[in-house]
């Protein structure tokens, strides 16, 4: 890496001419202050007023600041405070103390020329150049840490020992020059450590012999100040330059992680998409500076047992935890609530963003990149503003569904099947929420699905009125969204088990609504075709035909209607007819006489011959119906009347829910003697018993059909039969 020289001007080291010669216009200045406080120098006019000291340091520091990076300033008056207490200290117990009126503040500049302005010629004797001629604010410039760590530390050790020997005794302001420009060339040591640090992942660099120097430096500090001394003196105290250095790599990670964005506005005007991008621009700078500590930092580190990338990697995992933590609380809106949450744990998350799979991570873990509290408002608040999104979804998914109806347009077929978008738009509509909530968190996954299962729960019974309000009813249609709702219940339940209990319901009732209607309009067109049965006309003309070929047209429809929801609609159909056929039979009307009752009972049997081969064709699968319209005839017909007690046992077993009134209804159809129908009557009775005894009081699941026939009293058949 090159080696940028960062330029920072220190305390130029003089040889004592050119101290001599420094000091005549200060001397001229402390005159001058003299006559405006008299005691504030010392009795032989020839010591330093404390007071011209300090403003000296203030000139100094004035000119050093515009230099010195303000992250800088705080160490610096950290360590100057130290040195004024201790200058306190040290003038009151002296002789001269009574000398100075006040205890000068502490000037926060450091190196840009100070020693030139504080130092007098014993300071300058103190601190003459010791490495290869070159003085220590030299070395600091260029970088040759370690040798200007070792002059200074020199000079601090003979320093204490001269004010351990009571050198200063008499000129106090002596030691206070001279320690204040090895505490002032000290903190520009540490500010040129911070300009290191600062530099190190910059676009240029600082080259590895660099890092490795501060590394020995630090080192050598804390081997040169392992713990305070008893005495408090603040030279000998420990500066903690690795606390320092850590701190540095702090902010350095922090400014870091604050220049994608600089410009950001606020979440509220950037949008989803903006906020989008700034953290794709953080995570390709996170990434990208992580992998220069591995590769070129943590090496030069490593020599002097460094442990740069842990702390590099806590520093930059603090470093993005506030910065997410700022733009969560601007954030608005579900999308940009889930862009935070998704980043933090789908790319800040990943195995592989802080390093290369089988990288050491510290010992200690990271602490999560959110705080649980704030995690947990971020998911809150996130899953209200979905819940006002979805519910808004499924109010587009109407409107759209209610446009596709103005446009009179029948669905498409697809694969044979009716096909409409509603079941699509549903079903990815929940999928993808519940998806994208699932590689967020399981908790986050669980509630999105219960939040779409309730809104689809609301959004079906609301769709179904809609639609059947509107003139777009049609077999087409209804066979659409029967395939639809079968589609949803299919799909959503076997993905999402959870959801049974509470979409099953809403789901089934809106495909029976949708089958019901369909049967409707069919039996509305077959109805009227049924009054002929057992009439006059009825024996001349053929009646079935025009109704068989309605049921074959209808079932054109139930052909591109999924199972089972067509077989069970053909099924429908086939009980209808069947059921309006004996319905029509068993009214009460002008009974047949002879040979009109022959006629009758074999029309009735082919009819009943036709029905059952039409349907079977067709693929109903009803064939528990083909007995009844059978057996109805066969009695009709029956010239042998104690065979009438062997159909009538056939009837009764084969259809449980048939009544007495509907034995006395097929009785009256058969003309017989008052005597016979007691006996049958009686038989019957005891079959009716004996079988509700069998099998219940109700007839089998999906096999009613004389239940639901509607027959004159019992009184009124009697009267008819007698």
């Amino acid at each position: 890496m090159p080696s940028p020289q960062t330029e920072t001007p220190g305390l130029e080291l003089q040889s004592p001419k050119e101290a001599e010669e420094s000091q005549t216009p200060a001397q001229g200045s402390r005159r001058t202050s003299s006559r405006k406080e008299p005691n504030a120098h010392c009795k032989d006019g020839t010591r330093l007023g404390l007071g011209t000291l300090r403003q000296a340091f203030s000139r100094a520091s004035q000119r050093a600041l515009t230099q010195v990076s303000k992250e800088d300033t705080g160490l610096f008056r950290r360590s100057s405070c130290s040195l004024f207490r201790s200058f306190r200290q040290d003038l009151d117990e002296g002789p001269a103390a009574g000398h100075f009126q006040a205890t000068p503040e502490v000037p926060s500049g450091v190196m840009n020329g100070v020693s030139q302005q504080a130092s007098t010629g014993a300071a300058s004797e103190e601190l003459k150049p010791e490495a290869e001629g070159k003085s220590v604010a030299d070395l600091i410039t260029e970088r040759q840490l370690l040798a200007a760590f070792e002059q200074l530390l020199r000079l601090e050790t003979r320093l204490v020992a001269e004010k351990a020997s009571r050198t200063f005794e008499q000129d106090p302001t002596a030691f206070a020059r001279r320690a204040m420009d090895v505490c002032l060339h000290y903190d520009g040591l540490a500010a040129e450590l911070s300009a290191i640090v600062r530099e190190t992942l910059g676009s240029d660099g600082v080259d590895a012999a660099v890092l490795a120097e501060l590394a020995r430096v630090v080192n050598a500090e804390e081997e040169a100040h392992p713990s305070p001394p008893d005495d408090g003196d603040f030279l000998r105290t420990p500066r903690h330059w690795r606390q320092h250095w850590e701190e540095a790599v702090r902010r350095s990670a922090q400014e870091r992680v604050r220049r994608p964005g600089a410009g950001w506005a606020s979440a509220a005007a950037e949008g989803a998409s903006g906020l989008a991008q700034l953290l794709a621009e953080l995570g390709v700078l996170v990434r990208r500076d992580l992998q220069k500590v591995r590769q070129e930092v943590q090496p030069a580190y490593a020599a002097a047992g460094f442990p740069a990338w842990e702390v590099y990697l806590r520093a930059f995992h603090s470093a993005v935890a506030q910065r997410l933590q700022e733009l969560a609380r601007d954030a608005r809106g579900c999308e940009q609530l889930y862009v935070l949450l998704d980043w933090a744990a789908n790319v800040y998350g990943s195995p592989d963003f802080l390093g290369p799979p089988g990288l050491a991570l510290p010992a200690e873990p990271l602490p999560p990149l959110l705080a649980p509290d704030v995690w947990a408002r971020l998911e809150s608040d996130y899953t209200s503003f979905l819940e006002a999104k979805i519910t808004s979804c499924f109010d587009n998914i109407l409107q759209l569904e209610q446009s596709h109806w103005a446009a009179a347009k029948d669905p498409e077929v697809l694969q044979g099947l009716y096909q409409a978008p509603l079941s699509m738009d549903v079903h990815m509509l929940v999928a993808e929420h519940v998806k994208a909530a699932g590689a967020i968190s399981a908790e986050l996954e669980a509630t999105t699905l219960r939040i779409c299962t309730r809104a689809l729960g609301l959004f079906v019974p609301r769709f179904e009125k809609a639609f059947l309000a509107s003139e777009a009813v049609s077999e087409p249609h209804l066979g659409a969204y029967i395939n639809a709702c079968e589609e949803l219940r299919t799909s959503i339940l076997s993905r999402f088990p959870g959801t049974q209990e509470e979409l099953e319901k809403p789901l089934v009732a809106a495909t029976c609504s949708f089958q019901k209607h369909l049967l409707q309009g069919l039996q509305r067109e077959l109805q009227p075709l049924f009054r002929v049965v057992c009439t006059r006309d009825w024996l001349t003309q053929d009646w079935l035909r025009p109704l068989m070929d309605k049921v074959v047209r209808f079932t054109g429809h139930l052909q591109r209607v999924a199972q089972p929801r067509a077989q069970e609609t053909l099924q429908e159909v086939h009980r209808f007819v069947v059921r309006e056929y004996l319905a029509q039979a068993l009214k009460p009307r002008k009974r047949f006489w002879a040979m009109e009752r022959m006629r009758g009972s074999q029309k009735m049997s082919l009819d009943a011959q036709a029905i059952s081969d039409t349907f079977q064709g067709l693929g109903s699968e009803a064939t528990w119906l083909d007995q009844a319209i059978q057996c109805v005839a066969e009695i009709l017909g029956e010239t042998y009347k104690d065979d009438i007690q062997r159909h009538l046992e056939t009837l009764i077993r084969s259809y449980p829910d048939i009544r007495r009134d509907h034995i006395l209804a097929i009785l009256a159809l058969r003309r017989l003697g008052c005597r016979r129908n007691q006996h049958l009557l009686q038989h019957t009775q005891d079959l009716l018993r004996a079988e509700a005894g069998v099998v219940g009081a109700e007839a089998p699941r999906g096999r009613v059909l004389f239940e639901e026939i509607k027959v004159p009293s019992a009184m009124a058949v009697r009267i008819t039969c007698i």
